[in-house]
């Protein structure tokens, strides 16, 4: 049997307070083949932005197993962990703060490139280019800086920024949750593109139901720290077994229903609104 590409086992994130120790994350195990999707859903609070950055190893696990592609992240040092990070990228929420406002569009998407020792600036403008043409940026917004572009534009930069480096596996935060509906789909249409295109493995972080049913083959449901429900998107979506996801199916917001897309599993937006 083909081991997953990303294997999360018993994975237990705590913080420190004034108080003493919150458990974000409690013993939470899953997997995603190379090529695929999980979705990671859930409320404000319940955990999964936790995830995201555990999987990044933006904070240090407390217990538990990271294996991407059969190395264990979670045990290593952060000089270990360096050269490994072009494997591993992130798209965050918000396309406003997480760009450079002084770099050009190019700039920033070359960025990364910089860090990883391409020394020539012809050749990371060369690919930045490349990049934002793949990502559906016209080529006059090279020059241009992040104040100039819309909310779904600068996501599309910041996407574009996450791929310079050719990761394998692309953590996306809310990426779309500060984008209007109709920008929604089309950002959930242009990274379904690129994995089509490229093979790699997304874990999309989101709130909603209804955004994740575009671009997901098996979602876990998250709920004050702790996995609730899992299985595959169809699944969940038409015959969830939990009341917590019920509940949350019933305030998901379909984004196919605002930009004439065709939903990618066997779930309506008319059960999903009126279930």
């Amino acid at each position: 049997m083909t081991k997953p590409f990303l294997s999360v086992e018993n994975l237990v994130v705590d913080y420190h307070v004034s108080k003493g120790t919150f458990r974000a994350v409690d013993d939470v195990s899953f997997s995603v083949e190379k090529g695929k999707t999980i979705a990671v859903v859930g409320e404000s609070g319940c955990g999964k932005s936790t995830i995201a950055k555990a999987l990044m190893r933006l904070v240090t696990p407390t217990s538990g197993r990271i294996e991407l592609d059969g190395t264990d992240l979670a045990r290593l040092s952060e000089a270990q962990l360096r050269p490994l990070r072009s494997k591993f990228q992130m798209v965050f929420q918000d396309p406003y703060g997480s760009l450079d406002p002084h770099l050009t569009a190019q700039e920033i998407v070359a960025e990364p490139l910089k860090l990883q020792g391409v020394r020539s600036r012809r050749e990371r403008h060369k690919a930045a280019a490349s990049l934002i043409d793949q990502v559906g940026l016209p080529a006059n917004s090279l020059d241009k800086h992040p104040s100039e572009f819309s909310g779904g534009q600068r996501q599309r930069i910041g996407i574009a920024r996450a791929l310079a480096s050719k990761p394998e596996l692309l953590v996306c935060d809310e990426a779309t949750s500060a984008l209007d509906v109709s920008v929604q789909a089309q950002v959930l249409r242009l990274l379904k593109s690129i994995q089509d295109e490229t093979g790699i493995t997304y874990v999309f972080i989101s709130h909603n139901l209804g955004v994740v049913q575009e671009i997901s083959d098996t979602v876990m449901v998250m709920q004050r720290g702790k996995l609730v429900e899992h299985g595959t998107t169809a699944q969940v979506l038409t015959a969830p077994k939990e009341d917590y996801t019920r509940r949350l199916r019933r305030a998901a917001l379909d984004p196919s229903t605002m930009s004439g897309l065709k939903p990618r599993h066997l779930v309506s937006s008319l059960a999903l609104k009126t279930a």
